[in-house]
C-alpha cells in the first residue's frame, strides 16, 4: 500500500486545530490597505474557522493533519 501525499498548497492554506476544525487565514490583506478601515483590517487578522462542508473537503487534501 502506498503513502497518502499531502496536498502541498493545501498544507500551505490550512491548518488543523486539536478538536480537528480547520483554521485558515482570511483573505483581503494584501493590498489596496489604504481605503479599508483599521476595524475591519483588525478582524481579517485574526484566523478563521472553516465551515463544516468545507472541512470535510480540506481534511481529504491533509490525510496527515
Amino acid at each position: 500500500m502506498p503513502k497518502i501525499k499531502t496536498h502541498k498548497s493545501a498544507a500551505k492554506r490550512y491548518k488543523l486545530t486539536g478538536s480537528g476544525k480547520v483554521r485558515y487565514k482570511k483573505q483581503g490583506l494584501r493590498h489596496i490597505l489604504t481605503k479599508k478601515n483599521a476595524k475591519r483590517k483588525r478582524r481579517l487578522r485574526l484566523p478563521a474557522i472553516l465551515s463544516s462542508a468545507e472541512t470535510k473537503r480540506v481534511k481529504r487534501l491533509l490525510p496527515n493533519g
